[in-house]
């Protein structure tokens, strides 16, 4: 696994995909910062998951050539057939994105530092902020890479990706369309926006947790099975 990580992270910044991921999260966090500062309501739990709508645009890009380019380069025969776990493979990708995903969000540190000069700051808010948009794009990740199992084009896995994206942090937009009571309440809930908002309000929802960490299982598993059909195909 730690190769497979070390191989895809050095990937993204042999070409331009990780420097645009970092400038685009760089820049908004940013942007979100100098907004919520000058408001004189400084809040970084409030700049960290406004991230969401970014990672909505950019987690496409981060994830579209995590295996289709394999495919389309036609060297995955050789990686899923190489004496080496198919779990193994899949979680160093996975890793990989999130590393990259994970140091877009460097910069909050300076800021929560700048903030404790002006005021008395709770750090526990901060990470368990931090910890909510980890899971959330843990999930869009998990989520990108199993759609880009699917196919060798990077393009028409970054459109599918963000058309999910879109899907399941706005699902709860779709379900005032619901007219069933019961089904719309499942739409509001399961939508991605409404689980990670307790994350900003510093309220520990262990069901939110728990939604998060199995959406990721659920699609490193349905990657590591499109691979496994795929080795014996």
């Amino acid at each position: 696994m730690n190769a497979i990580f070390k191989r895809e992270f050095k990937s993204y910044f042999q070409t331009p995909i990780g420097f645009i991921i970092l400038a685009a999260y760089y820049f908004f966090l940013g942007l979100f910062f100098s907004a919520i500062y000058k408001s004189g309501i400084p809040s970084i739990e409030t700049v960290i998951m406004a991230m969401s709508i970014v990672s909505v645009f950019t987690m496409p890009i981060l994830t579209m050539k995590l295996m289709s380019e394999d495919r389309r380069q036609k060297v995955d025969q050789a990686l899923i057939t190489a004496p080496v776990k198919l779990i193994s493979i899949v979680l160093g990708k996975f890793f990989a994105a999130f590393a990259v995903f994970a140091l877009s969000f460097a910069p909050t540190v300076i800021f929560e530092i700048i903030i404790a000069t002006k005021i008395s700051v709770n750090v526990f808010s901060y990470i368990y902020a931090l910890f909510g948009m980890f899971l959330l794009g843990g999930a869009l990740i998990s989520i990108g890479m199993f759609i880009s199992c699917l196919t060798e084009s990077p393009v028409v896995s970054a459109i599918l990706t963000l058309v999910i994206n879109i899907i399941v942090i706005y699902m709860s937009n779709f379900a005032t369309m619901v007219n069933n009571t019961f089904f719309s309440t499942i739409l509001e809930k399961a939508a991605f926006v409404s689980a990670s908002e307790s994350f900003s309000e510093n309220v520990f929802s262990i069901p939110d947790v728990v939604y998060f960490l199995s959406i990721i299982a659920a699609f490193i598993f349905l990657s590591v099975r499109s691979l496994e059909k795929r080795r014996w195909s």
